[in-house]
């Protein structure tokens, strides 16, 4: 059962969707899951890079915990306006947007844009960037889990995918809604 897997298998999916590999130049958004962002992050090895941008303190300090407890290193900045990174052009090979609390989807339109844009700037050519929202939970999980409430705007005009599409990400196209998450791409 899904609640009786190892920590180390909790989130291969994202690790997975993500395509992640040892040298990869990480850059993560926000950071809902730490567990997540650690794991993500672990798989550069000391011959890659792990960077997070988050919006607050506490979620500041949710990263360091979870590097720590990992060993790894991570280069977190905070931000309280996600509309200018702190990295030269092309400096990943990933970014992932961590919008399961809704980072992206309840930012203004305006913030929005910026934010991938600045993802898109920083990406290296043929890099990619995968969004990971909260997705449908099927069974027992879905009837007892509330899902945050999404900017009208966001979800109207269609979401992550168009979104992704809009601001210039090639092949932009939703990859998977599966244990509880949805995960979108798009290539520089």
């Amino acid at each position: 059962m899904a609640f009786f897997r190892r920590s180390g298998e909790k989130h291969g999916l994202a690790i997975a969707m993500t395509g992640i590999k040892l040298g990869d130049r990480y850059l993560q958004i926000g950071c809902t899951d730490a567990s997540l962002l650690a794991a993500i992050a672990s798989k550069v090895g000391l011959s890659g890079r792990a960077c997070a941008i988050v919006s607050s303190e506490a979620e500041a300090a949710r990263a360091r915990k979870s590097v720590e407890i990992g060993g790894m290193l991570l280069e977190i900045e905070t931000a309280s306006s996600l509309n200018a990174f702190p990295f030269d052009a092309a400096s990943f090979d990933l970014v992932v947007v961590d919008n399961q609390d809704g980072l992206l989807s309840n930012m203004k339109p305006e913030q929005r844009v910026a934010c991938l844009q600045q993802a898109l700037r920083t990406l290296a050519h043929r890099g990619r960037i995968v969004v990971i929202e909260e997705g449908t939970r099927a069974g027992l999980g879905g009837l007892l889990r509330s899902r945050r409430p999404v900017d009208p705007h966001y979800e109207s005009s269609g979401g992550a995918l168009k979104a992704l599409s809009a601001e210039g990400f090639k092949a932009a196209r939703h990859l998977a809604d599966r244990d509880g998450l949805s995960f979108f791409e798009g290539v520089r």
